[in-house]
């Protein structure tokens, strides 16, 4: 086919179609795309805007154009199209961009055209006004059973972290990639942390918590705006990943100490939230189209798990939290009691304080119950301060409990010692402190009786000597 008769063949076309070119390089990397030619109705479709006013073509088209004129530079797109161009491959993908309210089914075809400077496809999509889901599942026999297999685990699964583990293992083995994560995040609350990883050859590093801790959640937040409303970011080699560094420079900074080259990406949203991400990095780049498709199905269940399990941990948290103070509440001291008379907990020294707050009543009586609440706020502050490796559990109205699991004596009592100095101090918060040490992994519950009698004891000695 000669170029000058490249109108002619894409008007033949009764669905939204057009003809893409891309210039042939030698070092394999993706040359320029133009729209070479465009039917009448590929044009009408891109410039007709959705009910926010937004178009996907920002002005008139002119054939031959570089697609960027039109639309944002978009990895996966030029990916497909440089496999149908230039490979020559057939392609389809359906697609679902976040920015729009319509989903796109496409398919590349490569063509022969006389140009030895690019190779040419035909570019033919259909615009649905709601995700088709029938055209989601027409899926291959391979595709299919990996999103089964996640499927039934996810949804019998009685030990979610576990089940995640093998699920995101799976994962890993599809993309035959070197590593496997999921990054829980809060951006509400502006927190993220590694729910699980999976790797080829060895456990993740001690400090890999330590990366992707609450500061790494300005990095995950600069994810979005990569993904500039795509639900997949694939990058597969040095040019991808140039792209990369110049869009988003301090996430290319990590990609490069830990040894990244390919990567894909993809976010787990749940009610238009984001509620994490999944990724997997250095995997099979000759499967990228089926990694896509499988990856896009099992993210969706996966989010949905994900967004499940935080809502149970936030219930779980309200429900073990003193509200006012922010320490752990009686229950969670319960049930934490019953962990170690069960013996769900390995430890070999044991140490309990008793704190009670003096002066709570006259204050709430005096004062009223705000001066109150605020004393008890700066209580366990203070507490949370001085005892920042232990359990802390507000067990009443007034009294803290604090649970040491094998930290030494010594420095149990030179902290308690300080604090009953302080206590000392008029103005500042007082208590009287009872406090017991067994070194041989005694019953907590003796530890508990001990400590509190001494508290009382050391109550009674407080209030003696303030009446003296």
């Amino acid at each position: 086919m000669k170029k000058e008769e490249l109108q002619k063949f894409v008007d033949s076309f009764r669905a939204i179609t057009s003809v893409l070119s891309v210039e042939k390089t030698t070092d394999g990397s993706i040359g320029t795309i133009r729209i070479e030619a465009a039917n009448p109705q590929y044009v009408k479709s891109m410039e007709r805007k959705d009910e926010e006013g937004n178009s996907v073509f920002s002005q008139k088209f002119i054939p031959g154009s570089n697609y960027e004129m039109y639309m944002e530079k978009e990895l996966n797109f030029e990916k497909f199209v440089y496999q149908s161009a230039i490979l020559h491959k057939p392609v389809h993908a359906y697609i679902r961009p976040e920015r729009f309210n319509f989903c796109i089914n496409q398919f590349m075809m490569p063509i022969d055209v006389e140009d030895d400077t690019k190779g040419y496809c035909t570019f033919t999509l259909e615009i649905q006004p709601e995700e088709d889901l029938d055209t989601s599942t027409r899926l291959s026999s391979e595709i299919s059973q990996n999103v089964l297999k996640a499927c039934i685990k996810l949804r019998g699964s009685k030990d979610f972290k576990k089940t995640m583990a093998e699920v995101i293992e799976d994962v890993r083995k599809i993309c035959d990639a070197k590593s496997c994560s999921v990054l829980q995040t809060d951006f509400k609350e502006r927190t993220c942390s590694i729910l699980t990883c999976a790797r080829k050859d060895n456990p993740p590093p001690p400090e890999y918590d330590k990366i992707f801790n609450n500061e790494y959640i300005y990095i995950a937040e600069s994810w979005i705006e990569t993904l500039k409303g795509s639900n997949c970011l694939i990058i597969q080699n040095d040019a991808d990943m140039e792209i990369i560094r110049q869009r988003n420079p301090n996430w290319h900074k990590t990609m490069m100490k830990a040894g990244v080259k390919s990567l894909v990406l993809l976010p787990l949203t749940h009610n238009n939230e984001f509620v994490g991400f999944i990724w997997a990095t250095n995997f099979d780049t000759s499967k990228v189209l089926l990694i896509k498709e499988t990856l896009e199905l099992v993210t969706f269940f996966i989010a949905s798990e994900v967004a499940s399990y935080k809502l149970v941990q936030r219930l779980r948290y309200l429900s073990n939290e003193d509200l006012l103070t922010g320490v752990n509440n009686r229950n969670a001291m319960n049930n934490r009691v019953l962990q170690f008379v069960s013996g769900d907990v390995n430890y070999r020294t044991i140490s309990v304080v008793f704190a009670d707050l003096n002066g709570l009543k006259p204050i709430n009586d005096n004062e009223g119950h705000n001066a109150g609440d605020a004393l008890l706020k700066k209580a366990a502050a203070i507490l949370k301060e001085t005892f920042h490796d232990c359990e802390i559990y507000r067990a009443g109205g007034d009294e803290f409990v604090v649970v040491a699991i094998d930290i030494p004596k010594a420095s149990l009592e030179e902290r308690v010692e300080k604090l009953r100095q302080k206590s000392k101090i008029k103005g500042n918060v007082s208590y009287a402190i009872g406090f017991y040490h067994d070194e041989n992994a005694g019953d907590i519950r003796k530890a508990m009786r001990e400590a509190d009698a001494l508290m009382y004891e050391d109550k009674k000695n407080n209030y003696a000597h303030s009446r003296g």
